[in-house]
């Protein structure tokens, strides 16, 4: 645990990185460090900079080796750019290749609402009903989380008339990670494009995209990665793609081979990897708390080692929630089925329930219930192993106990 390497909030119990990363504490001088550079060399930043790493040109690529150990891939597999939801959209431009009976998406119901707001206009964009060409796969009745085995019969019915399996890693909901590896296999065994929405995943479950032979998969560094309000996103392109120049997808010049981008030419030459779906300039500024935050997965062991913190975590979180009457986990108990967050649904209208935890000295957050159907809403707790403790676990239950009291007994 790196709990001492983290700005956190005063005298409150956080656990709530499944929404916003604390700060690294070397965030501010990564951020010092650029900004130093930009006083004392305005545009020669670019090319000459304070390390052995020169300038900003290649700063995308100094976040690279760690990113990829982070998500099981290759370096060249990867890139920081944009935001999650355009670098959908653009990975979609390349990989959601409607064409004859092959032409419909397949995703979970319930999706956060971006990749909603996403597919639906992507589907529209080619001339085709959302009513009609996109399949969403739900849980059973009186269920909370959606099967496996539904999950890749639904793939393997709609067979040759899906165009795109796109799934969350984990839910944003029910905090149900879901078992993507099999979720890829059935995917391409139909023909299919395989994506992933990784916002609630990376950082925090060992992921092996290179392995599952998904096509690409996105990703947010706000969260469990602790890059910082609006960070920019991730992509991860399968290697198997680099090569193609004919793959279509939309271009911007920071996409361009750097070794001839400042030619200026009009013919688009693509970088090979995941940095040639790169669109605008490198958002230096934005993306230097990076630099400070990823490191420390690999000071901490690694996704392994973290993994097994949080599985000690979250453990001990479920087992202390479960106890409190009137609450519901609707995250499976199954510790391979889930992260480190944990969702409780909580009976009855409470919109001011984060004030009043935070007030009692817990940050968490509320979602009013627009799944379950019930009146209630969804209380998500993340006990992050880089900086929560045990400790506060265990205090986080008693608050809980103590301000929910008088609404669930």
């Amino acid at each position: 645990m790196l709990r001492d390497r983290f700005h956190l909030p005063k005298d409150k119990i956080y656990l709530c990185g499944n929404s916003l990363g604390p700060q690294p504490k070397a965030a501010a001088e990564q951020l010092a460090v650029e900004m130093e550079s930009w006083k004392v060399r305005a545009v020669e930043g670019w090319w000459n900079g304070d390390t052995d790493k020169g300038g900003w040109l290649g700063y995308h690529r100094r976040v690279e080796d760690t990113l990829a150990r982070v998500v099981g891939a290759e370096a060249a597999e990867v890139t920081t750019a944009n935001a999650l939801t355009v670098n959908l959209h653009l990975l979609m431009v390349s990989f959601f290749r409607p064409e004859g009976r092959r032409r419909k998406i397949i995703m979970e119901a319930g999706a956060f609402p971006s990749d909603q707001h996403a597919i639906i206009s992507q589907l529209k964009f080619h001339g085709l009903d959302p009513e009609t060409d996109l399949i969403e796969i739900g849980p059973r009745a009186g269920e909370f989380t959606i099967r496996t085995e539904d999950i890749t019969a639904a793939i393997h019915e709609g067979g040759d008339e899906l165009a795109l399996v796109l799934w969350s890693g984990i839910h944003y909901y029910t905090g149900q990670f879901f078992e993507l590896g099999a979720i890829a296999k059935a995917g391409k065994s139909v023909g299919a494009a395989v994506g992933f929405d990784l916002a609630h995943a990376v950082g925090n479950v060992p992921l092996s995209l290179h392995d599952w032979g998904c096509d690409f998969a996105v990703w947010c560094s706000y969260k469990y990665l602790n890059g910082g309000p609006g960070a920019p996103g991730g992509l991860f392109v399968h290697e198997r793609h680099h090569h193609n120049e004919d793959l279509p997808r939309f271009a911007g010049w920071w996409g361009h081979r750097e070794s001839d981008r400042f030619l200026m030419r009009r013919d688009f030459r693509p970088e090979v990897g995941a940095s040639g779906w790169q669109i605008s300039t490198v958002p230096v500024l934005g993306m230097a708390p990076l630099l400070a935050s990823l490191p420390l997965f690999d000071e901490a062991g690694g996704m392994t080692a973290l993994r097994a913190r949080s599985l000690e975590l979250t453990g001990r979180l479920y087992e202390l929630l479960d106890k409190l009457p009137g609450l519901t986990i609707i995250t499976p108990a199954d510790e391979n089925q889930r992260g480190t967050q944990l969702s409780v649904y909580v009976p009855g209208h409470r919109p001011d329930l984060e004030h009043q935890l935070s007030a009692a000295g817990l940050i968490v957050d509320y979602r009013q219930d627009n799944l379950l159907g019930g009146d209630g809403g969804v209380l998500r707790l993340a006990p992050a192993p880089l900086y929560a403790t045990m400790e506060e676990v265990e205090r986080a239950v008693e608050i809980l106990a103590k301000e929910l009291a008088p609404s669930i007994v």
